[in-house]
């Protein structure tokens, strides 16, 4: 065992004395621990280099920030997108959307990073990018007749295992009645519950303008039939792998967010326009003007610009596997 991985089972003893946690709780350790979490670690994460553990559209840099800049300005209009203020949820350190343009058509900006107070207030864009899937989680599976709630205990070698809990904890409890009667035998349910609560925080506040949600994720009815496997993943050096409890603090860990509530959320806190849509359709029909630009600049050669352009476009890369959930109020 190494040093971090007993540091880390050091961690887990302390944030639960009885030796097991909820894999929502387990995962916040994970994460966001102070001393041995993932994201409060000072490391490079994000990033198409072999010692990244994964890249993100906001890493394709100038292309994305274009489009997106454009998008917002035409859907809230010149006029009210000048006196708006853009607001970055989640961003890398020592980055931001904006840091990658020259000029942009807001009245100012805020970078709001991990640690830091989500606020918002007045006019704003709101843009978060890859925000709601890396909340904590919880996960659930199907079990003679019945759904259990997973959970990670120490055992006895001092390693960590996958467990059943005995009751759901509060938070899944509370969502119960939306749990399917009947699935198939073993089948796992990754519940993004942490990502609801985050939306619900932000949308309670005093904010008006564009709310906009880049992520990856799918419907209620989608990880409830087509999942049986569940959605949960984690990336360490652009490789996928199922195990959560391997490198903890090492690798990221993360999962499908459920687009239902979120949308129903939005509408529920008074966006007078509200939509779902893939990225594709999204950047397609909102960013117009900057793809078309980016199009004719290249016309007859070959591009960069061009290049990461379809990368966010195409179905085959991040047009389809990722999705824009956005509102205005």
């Amino acid at each position: 065992m190494s040093a971090h991985d007993s540091q880390f089972i050091e961690r887990f003893k302390l944030r639960s004395p009885e030796g097991t946690l909820n894999y929502r709780d387990y995962i916040d350790l994970a994460l966001y621990d102070p001393d041995c979490g993932y994201y409060t670690a000072a490391r490079e994460r994000v990033g198409r280099s072999g010692s990244r553990d994964f890249y993100t559209a906001e890493s394709l840099g100038t292309v994305f920030a274009r489009l997106v800049v454009t998008a917002a300005e035409d859907l809230l209009g010149p006029d009210r997108a000048a006196a708006s203020s853009f607001v970055e949820i989640a961003a890398e350190p020592e980055t931001s959307l904006l840091s990658h343009l020259k000029s942009h058509p807001f009245t100012g900006s805020q970078t709001i990073r991990q640690g830091d107070a989500i606020e918002a207030s007045g006019p704003v864009v709101i843009f978060a990018n890859e925000w709601l899937d890396a909340l904590p989680f919880h996960r659930l599976v199907f079990r003679e007749g019945s759904w259990h709630e997973r959970g990670v205990t120490v055992n006895a070698e001092g390693t960590l295992e996958d467990c059943l809990l005995e009751a759901f904890s509060p938070e899944v409890a509370a969502v119960a009645s939306r749990l399917p009667e009947l699935a198939s035998e073993g089948y796992e349910l990754d519940l993004p519950l942490e990502a609801e609560h985050a939306l619900r925080s932000l949308l309670a506040q005093d904010w008006n303008g564009l709310l906009l949600l880049f992520d990856y994720g799918k419907s209620w009815a989608q990880l409830c039939e087509a999942c049986p496997a569940g959605t949960a993943r984690c990336f360490y050096r652009h490789t996928s792998n199922n195990d959560l409890l391997a490198r903890p603090g090492q690798q990221d860990i993360t999962c499908d967010i459920c687009w239902d509530p979120l949308e129903a959320q939005l509408r529920a806190s008074g966006c007078k326009r509200t939509q779902f849509e893939t990225q594709e359709s999204f950047l397609v029909q909102r960013a117009a003007r900057a793809a078309e630009a980016i199009v004719m600049s290249s016309a007859g050669r070959f591009s960069e610009e061009r290049q990461t352009l379809m990368e966010l476009l195409h179905p085959a890369h991040m047009g389809l596997r990722f999705q824009v959930l956005w509102g205005i109020r």
